[in-house]
């Protein structure tokens, strides 16, 4: 389908700024297509903003940086009545919008900003809204955060409490480049901007109507029931040793969020029916932020997407 094509096209076209992580970038178009927000980690110099840049680029949208310090207020993302005066000498209030009234919002460092700052980032994840004065004002219809934190550097630094983790519908990590891939990106990067031709923009209208369309994907019972025996699975484990290393299992929006995600990706791969490989394919971005994992786990080295990888072997796979 056109719209389809089009999704490819901005995909294809975020890969060719960003080498060497394609399953990066295919996770990040499923967000973008589920209307979700993620959540980028990895360690520094792998292309997380370049990836959020590449994607506004093509992306007829308004993108805004937010660079999140310790010293940060709320106000300071968010905007605040401000008072001003007219060549008259009047005074009057008008609210002036802060950063996050934008389209792609690329929250950099994220866990370096205090509470506060935190809590009106949740609002407006949220609720697509935010409160200044008393007043509410909405968030645009296209509005994803796609916020960055480095998982070595822990210093000076305010960790996600788990409440606004799971307001992120993936966390997905950055790993390093292949060879070929590395070699190839220091060829591009030589390259002057003109040598790449002309940008092609999705418009936000098409992206809508891929997004009615990936929201339409059939999803047959079977698949409601692997989805829920998955997340329950993380919650009262039948596995000995997922029952050793999950200490608080998904919530329900777990549930919520890998329907939303297989849909989005059974679309994008150009079926019209979600099935158990789909919603297998998304499990470890979108759970792997949802899990806390006990003392002993930790001790041993257990990663939360190792703990997935054995909550997939263990969960029979409907028919």
């Amino acid at each position: 389908m056109a719209n389809r094509d089009g999704i490819l096209a901005l995909e294809q076209a975020v890969s060719q700024a960003v080498l060497g992580q394609g399953k990066v970038i295919r996770k990040i178009i499923v967000a973008l297509l589920a209307d979700g927000h993620v959540l980028l980690e990895s360690l520094p110099g792998l292309a997380k903003t370049r990836t959020v840049k590449a994607l506004a680029a093509h992306l007829a949208a308004e993108m805004r940086r937010i660079q999140f310090t310790p010293d940060l207020l709320p106000s300071d993302i968010t905007g605040a009545d401000v008072l001003q005066q007219d060549a008259e000498g009047r005074h009057s209030v008008a609210f002036q919008p802060g950063p996050l009234f934008g389209n792609l919002i690329l929250a950099d460092e994220v866990n370096r900003a205090p509470a506060k700052v935190q809590s009106a980032l949740l609002e407006a994840m949220e609720e697509r809204q935010i409160t200044v004065g008393g007043e509410t004002r909405p968030m645009p219809p296209l509005f994803m955060v796609l916020a960055t934190q480095n998982p070595i550097e822990q210093e000076g630094t305010y960790p996600l409490p788990e409440a606004q983790m799971d307001r992120f519908l993936m966390k997905i990590s950055f790993d390093y480049p292949a060879v070929d891939d590395e070699m190839a990106m220091l060829a591009l990067l030589r390259q002057p901007p003109e040598a790449l031709g002309a940008a092609m923009r999705l418009s936000q209208d098409d992206l809508f109507a891929c997004r009615a369309e990936a929201a339409a994907v059939h999803v047959s019972a079977a698949v409601d029931r692997y989805i829920v025996d998955l997340v329950n699975a993380t919650r009262q484990p039948g596995d000995a040793d997922l029952a050793r290393w999950i200490q608080v299992g998904a919530s329900p929006r777990g549930a919520i969020a890998l329907d939303r995600a297989a849909r989005a990706h059974a679309w994008l791969s150009g079926a019209d029916f979600s099935s158990p490989d789909d919603v297998r394919e998304v499990a470890h971005a979108v759970l792997r932020h949802r899990l806390h994992l006990s003392y002993d786990a930790v001790a041993d080295g257990v990663t939360p997407d190792a703990a997935i990888d054995r909550l997939l072997d263990t969960v029979a796979v409907p028919a």
